[in-house]
């Protein structure tokens, strides 16, 4: 009979199988450094030459300070993709500490090149996410501290801090740049506009509250 300890390292084993499948490309050498002042275009950056690869293209420091919440959604996302981290091109994760206010929200939006993994470090948050047509079934959570929750690959979801204290969550992602969409910023504050009529009639409303929202973006 399989012993706890034997299965949970089962379940372990199978799980960073799956996301080795789902991520980027693997690489085809022990590393590939960005190098961001090389202008050829490839997918991903450029690789620098291994032998000026020093310690600090694989260190990124700061994630244990506070993000600055003072803003309208009340959260604050510092990225540790490949553009932050050079040492993270081609290996196909990356990570993010979100910071809360109390009641803050990380609106809703989508990662279209990865799913997400999340763990509540402080705090209280509600979690969810929507999943795609035609059901739009909402998967919700209220999450405490060491709770951990998974976002699918591109679903919108968001998060909210529920209580009165902040809050702070870390998540990674099986991509080196797993992009950001929130849904809001792209459909009211495009560049340029939106046809006002084609949002007034996705979204059924009067044509002075699409020109409001998109006067915020």
């Amino acid at each position: 009979m399989m012993s706890f300890k034997s299965f949970r390292l089962l379940g372990f084993f199978a799980l960073t199988f799956s996301l080795a499948l789902a991520s980027d490309g693997s690489p085809l050498q022990d590393f590939c450094v960005a190098n961001p002042n090389n202008q050829v275009l490839v997918n991903g950056a450029s690789c620098k030459d291994p032998k000026q690869v020093q310690a600090g293209d694989f260190l990124f420091t700061g994630l244990h300070l506070p993000g600055n919440t003072s803003n309208p959604a009340g959260s604050k996302a510092t990225l540790v993709t490949a553009a932050q981290l050079p040492g993270l091109n081609t290996l196909g994760v990356s990570m993010v500490r979100i910071d809360y206010a109390p009641w803050g929200i990380n609106p809703p939006h989508t990662h279209p090149r990865a799913s997400e993994i999340l763990t509540v470090l402080e705090g209280t948050l509600e979690v969810g996410f929507v999943t795609s047509n035609p059901d739009n079934r909402l998967i919700t959570k209220v999450l405490n501290k060491g709770d951990v929750f998974v976002f699918p690959v591109g679903l919108i979801h968001f998060q909210r801090n529920t209580g009165n204290g902040y809050a702070v969550a870390i998540a990674a992602f099986n991509s080196q740049n797993p992009g950001v969409i929130t849904i809001a910023n792209a459909v009211f504050g495009s560049k340029p506009d939106i046809s006002i009529d084609i949002l007034t009639k996705a979204f059924q409303a009067d044509k002075n509250v699409i020109s409001q929202f998109q006067a915020k973006f």
